[in-house]
């Protein structure tokens, strides 16, 4: 996974948490399956971090589809805390196989919700913690 200018949205903790998930999910895709576990571990630990604050964005804010953005966090997580465990088994498959899919699910995503609660922080003149106006 590489990063596209296209995912920069100027809300620079955003672009950076942003960055720091795509250069994850790009050394996942680089580990031997005796590190894959750890590797998932921290990009399940980074995204819930990642997602909390941006959920915290939302409600502070008071971006209106709030709950269809923070639904679709849940099953994002949801789904790589089930993939984590059946890693952990031992299905290494099921693990590369969410990371050939990560790439395309963010990139959809930042270019819809991402893209909406930019504007609309934006519109608000919401400025989150590390941002500049």
């Amino acid at each position: 996974m590489e990063w596209k200018e296209s995912f920069t949205l100027g809300v620079k903790p955003m672009d950076d948490t942003h960055r720091e998930f795509v250069d994850m999910v790009s050394h996942l895709e680089t580990l031997p399956d005796d590190s894959l576990l750890a590797g998932m571990d921290e990009l399940v630990e980074h995204t819930a971090a990642h997602f909390d604050q941006e959920n915290r964005w939302m409600e502070e804010s008071g971006f209106p589809p709030v709950h269809c953005h923070t639904e679709e966090h849940k099953r994002v997580m949801q789904v790589m805390r089930d993939v984590r465990g059946h890693v952990a088994a031992g299905d290494h498959a099921l693990g590369r196989n969410l990371i050939r899919e990560l790439p395309e699910w963010f990139a959809t995503h930042a270019a819809t919700m991402y893209t909406a609660l930019v504007w609309f922080m934006q519109q608000k003149g919401y400025v989150p913690e590390g941002a500049t106006a």
